[in-house]
């Protein structure tokens, strides 16, 4: 090939890439920019739930949501949509494997929402919706994927509990659930109950001793204990369990595998998807709870 074809060859070439990252407008007003659609996968209805990677940013280029960095995917179900030009028209768009960008206004968006603008979100300004499809599937489907994927993360999160305590040479309680504990001082006092109030100081910590919170640093409380309701929902079943366990005036160590903890979800910034925990637990008091008038 001479020199001038190749360069003829490169030109032609930058330009297929140029169209085929143009931003096109639909009949209902949505902008969009197609990254990679090959028309082979899945191709979602209403109602399926698809999983997909976010990139979520404002007019000014400001990421304000990133799923890849969160480290697990969004899952969605694909609804009818609820004003043109929205998301869910540009997601009915894709199939699996495809990823494009959307431009929503964000006027539209947060008025049907009934929500003010948000604090770095112009008015008459696009969000930019940025994302790869994962996986499409109808509810049946996904409701069988998430109970297959729930299941191999308690055998994942038993062996890492396992390995874990070996590790530390600890002699823990290991409960039908899954947790375990350390009894580091056996309390005097009473066994709390559900409906009881109970003060708690805690510490904690990922497997690999990072710390992550503390209500001896917590400066909302002042360091002091935090107080709620045993029993009720109010906390992570993993508390729930062994606070339950533990005597006034105790102290245990848990080890909480993520089925009683965060789960898949985790706690973005803060504590990854499907992470065991570690806290250090004090039952400072246990009382009835006050009658409601």
């Amino acid at each position: 090939m001479k020199f001038k074809s190749i360069l003829s060859f490169l030109a032609a070439g930058a330009l297929l890439a140029a169209c085929n990252n143009r931003v096109s407008v639909s009949d209902t007003g949505l902008k969009y920019q197609i990254h990679d659609q090959k028309g082979e996968g899945r191709k979602p209805k209403i109602g399926d739930i698809m999983t997909v990677q976010l990139v979520l940013k404002n007019s000014r280029d400001s990421v304000l949501r990133n799923t890849y960095k969160e480290g697990r995917p969004l899952q969605v179900m694909l609804q009818t949509p609820p004003f043109k030009g929205s998301f869910e028209e540009g997601l009915a768009m894709l199939s699996k494997g495809d990823s494009a960008s959307f431009f929503v206004s964000a006027d539209s968006l947060f008025t049907r929402m009934m929500q003010p603008l948000p604090a770095g979100i112009a008015k008459g300004t696009d969000i930019q919706f940025t994302v790869k499809v994962i996986e499409v599937q109808n509810e049946q489907e996904f409701q069988k994927g998430q109970a297959a994927a729930r299941e191999g993360q308690v055998k994942a999160d038993a062996k890492i509990i396992d390995a874990y305590v070996a590790k530390n040479s600890l002699k823990t309680v290991e409960t039908p659930s899954g947790l375990n504990y350390v009894i580091v001082k056996e309390g005097d006092g009473v066994k709390p109950v559900a409906g009881n109030m109970v003060s708690v100081h805690y510490v904690g910590k990922l497997l690999d001793g990072k710390e992550f919170d503390s209500s001896y640093k917590n400066p909302q409380s002042g360091g002091k204990p935090v107080d709620f309701p045993i029993g009720q929902g109010m906390v992570i079943p993993g508390w729930e369990e062994g606070i339950m366990n533990m005597r006034k005036g105790g102290k245990s160590t848990f080890i909480i595998p993520s089925s009683l903890a965060y789960g898949e979800a985790g706690s973005p910034g803060t504590i990854p998807p499907n992470s065991v925990l570690v806290f250090e637990v004090e039952l400072v008091d246990v009382k009835n709870a006050p009658k409601q008038q």
